[in-house]
């Protein structure tokens, strides 16, 4: 194919194409070329830099929304993702993945240690942080393998990844996350090995975590909650969970024999790190993350643009029916 084309050519084409808006079979007309010809002649100029393509700077996060939930939630930090209509939820995924990795990686100190849960959200952010190999973190598996297959989505697996990116050293739970009697738990407890990891989850200083709900968890997804469990944590009031830790709406975990078989960081050590941030998206979790966040636990979010204004909503309904049953006691 013919590449000699001359400057005034390409100009010329790139001028009737960019800026005056024709259609490729009316440029061809005017440059004496065949209409095939025309999009090598608009990949030349910009080869050439006739033509330079620029984009406007996208804002992909929504201010407004953030300092909301900082304010009326009390959360240290929040990061709203803007979101289109319509997406799916993997799309959804992605997309907060994508424009919250590089906030997020400047909550990552140097040489800190950082708490991993999985989830698909949390994946999907990981993979997007930048890599640096300055920030050299210990990355810490705050919850034991759900079940016997391994999923690109389990902590450990994000664990490796994230520590990969970062420079940083990865240390595992190798135990199940959860066991079927508490002398078991207690037993594996005792480990050094698992001692080690608890060592770890009491100096982190940031850990990312999931907010699931009782019909949404990865436990009763993979079929590790059974009907019994199911029911009592029902009764006991269940309305979310964090790293396999099951809590009610004041934030209190719930009494069930399901709490005396997880091998997991508890919501206490939680309390004390200094940046727990959920990465969650949809709708569906509001309640639960009130819920975590009453509790002390959750300190700090990443959600998409629906999501967050549905929280929001649900805490000024949750909001006003606390102010009406203060008023009704007087």
């Amino acid at each position: 194919m013919q590449n000699n084309y001359s400057d005034d050519q390409l100009h010329l084409a790139a001028r009737l194409y960019y800026v005056e808006g024709m259609g490729q079979n009316e440029v061809a007309k005017f440059v004496k070329v065949s209409q095939a010809k025309v999009s090598r002649l608009l990949a030349l100029a910009r080869e050439r830099g006739i033509v330079r393509i620029t984009v406007a700077d996208y804002e992909p996060r929504d201010r407004e929304l953030e300092a909301r939930l900082r304010v009326q939630l009390g959360f240290s930090a929040a990061i709203v993702i803007k979101a289109p209509d319509g997406l799916s939820s993997d799309d959804l995924r992605k997309t907060i993945g994508l424009f919250a990795s590089a906030a997020f990686e400047s909550l990552i100190q140097p040489k800190g240690v950082i708490a991993i849960a999985g989830g698909r959200t949390i994946h999907a952010l990981a993979q997007n942080i930048p890599e640096s190999r300055n920030k050299l973190p210990v990355v810490v598996q705050s919850m034991g393998s759900v079940d016997s297959t391994v999923s690109t989505f389990d902590a450990q697996e994000i664990g490796r990844m994230l520590s990969q990116r970062l420079g940083g050293s990865f240390v595992a739970m190798n135990t199940p996350a959860y066991v079927h009697e508490k002398k078991m738990r207690d037993a594996l407890l005792a480990l050094e090995q698992v001692r080690v990891v608890n060592t770890h989850l009491n100096q982190a200083n940031l850990a990312i975590v999931g907010v699931g709900t009782l019909d949404n968890s990865v436990f009763i997804e993979r079929g590790v909650l059974k009907g019994q469990d199911i029911a009592d944590l029902k009764t006991a009031g269940a309305i979310g969970e964090i790293c396999g830790r099951f809590f009610d709406a004041s934030g209190k975990e719930c009494a069930t024999s399901w709490r005396d078989r997880v091998m997991s960081v508890e919501l206490g050590q939680l309390a004390k790190i200094p940046q727990v941030i959920g990465v969650v998206s949809g709708s569906d979790r509001s309640a639960s993350i009130l819920a975590a966040a009453a509790g002390g636990f959750l300190k700090g979010l990443v959600i998409d643009e629906p999501g967050a204004r549905a929280l929001l909503e649900a805490a000024a309904q949750s909001d006003a029916a606390k102010s009406k049953t203060k008023k009704s006691k007087k």
